[in-house]
Formats: C-alpha cells, structure tokens, sequence
C-alpha cells in the first residue's frame, strides 16, 4: 500500500487519473492478464498539497496510482529552471500469481517525440517551438536494480542477465509510436508487489541545459519520501492546505 500514513479524504472518482502537461493529457493505463482496468479507479482520495491517490481492486491484485507534484531539486548554477514537474507513482499488489501486468503512460496521439533514454532510464522527449517535455522511468536495468531496495520482487534482480544479453523477450519497455510508454513486468507471485516511477518534467525550449531529462530520474523510494516529509511538514503547519 503507498503512503499508509498519510492522511486523506475520500472523493468522488468521476475522471481517468492524469497529469495535465502542455502537450495534453499524460494518462495511465494497466492491464492484467488480458483484461485492462477501467479509467475510473474504485476508489479516488485527496491527499495533502494537491496530491492524489487513485485504487482499483481485482479478485488477483490491488493496483495504486500516486499523483504528485515533484520538486528534483536541480542545482541553480547548472540547470535552467523547470516550468513544472509532476510524477506518478504506479504499485501493484498481487494477491495471487500474475503472468502479464502492463501499465502504459500516454500522451495524446500528435504528440509524438523521441527515445531520449540513458542508463537506467527510459524517456522520451517531445518538443515544439516553445517548450521541451520529457517523460521519463525506469528501464530494464532500473528494474532489475531495484530489487535491491524493496521496490520490485527480489527475484528480478536476476534478470539482469538477459538485460545484458539482450535475451529479454516477454517483459521490458515498448517506446510504441514515442508518445509514450508501456512497461511489460515479468511474472509477479502471489505476496509480490511492484513500484514504477513516471516523471514529467517541461522547461522553455530554448533551454540548453537538459534540465527536464535530469529532472526524471528518481526511485519510487524518492517520491514517496518526498511526500510523506511534505505532508508531515503540512501537518505541523498552522492553516496548511
């Protein structure tokens, strides 16, 4: 479960969760199986500092997406500033033995950009005349890696062979027609959970320091760190929204 401690009020879940970005909205998608969720979640709460919590709930698995704003905290001297950065955080539960989880972030058809991956990371790029938009997460390697830290089941942490051997073939990232992303799990056992960041990050076009591409690069860990201390840091502030 994220953010167990975090307090929340409940709403009404009338829309597809989203990330309102300048190239229209980034939406979330996941499919188990061969069986998609609806856009609508089960379940909708507010959380602190314009944050929200969406929950949809099948007879297999518990699936939770986190809406946030995100600060990276660039270095000033280095990177130009952001015009905004929003990110998700996308967990699974499997309550019993899943073969194929999908979960996709998408921008609207016409937004097409680029693979603008690196290390660890995938992204893609999109840019018109104005403003820069990166949308970045975690890729092959970084799933594989965060076994390490709890984020994914600890057997996957094995699979960085076939990574490296390029032997991957049933689970991985598909860039599609890069207007987005999907990201293919390997199998999830019964008590196994999954945490995948997506980070979207826009700037001036005319900015030449890649600040948007190195402002998507946190763990799961990270965001959720980040607003559990905001929002204990609201909670001892007097009249905080």
């Amino acid at each position: 479960m994220l953010l167990p401690t975090v307090p929340r009020t409940r709403l009404c879940s009338s829309d597809q969760p989203a990330i309102d970005t300048p190239f229209g909205p980034l939406t979330f998608t996941t499919t188990i199986g061969n069986t998609s969720l609806p856009l609508q979640p089960d379940e909708l709460f507010q959380l602190p500092g314009d944050r929200t919590l969406a929950r949809w709930v099948t007879p297999g698995a518990r699936v939770e997406l986190l809406l946030t704003p995100y600060d990276p905290e660039l270095d000033p001297e280095n990177w130009g500033p952001l015009i905004d950065c929003r990110a998700a955080v996308w967990r699974i539960d499997a309550l019993t033995p899943l073969g194929r989880v999908q979960f996709s972030a998408g921008l609207p058809e016409g937004a097409d950009g680029g693979y603008d991956g690196g290390q660890g990371l995938a992204a893609i790029t999109v840019e018109n005349e104005t403003t820069r938009l990166t949308v970045g997460g975690s890729d092959e390697e970084a799933m594989c890696g965060a076994a390490d830290a709890g984020e994914v089941p600890r057997q996957w942490a094995a699979l960085i062979d076939e990574v490296h051997n390029h032997s991957f073939t049933t689970w991985g990232v598909d860039y599609g027609h890069y207007h987005g992303m999907s990201w293919t799990l390997p199998p999830l056992e019964a008590g196994d959970h999954c945490e995948l960041p997506v980070v979207a990050a826009w700037a001036p076009a005319n900015d030449e320091s890649a600040n948007t591409w190195y402002a998507v690069m946190p763990s799961p860990t990270v965001l959720l760190r980040q607003v559990t201390a905001e929002s204990a840091k609201r909670a001892d502030t007097p009249d905080a929204g």
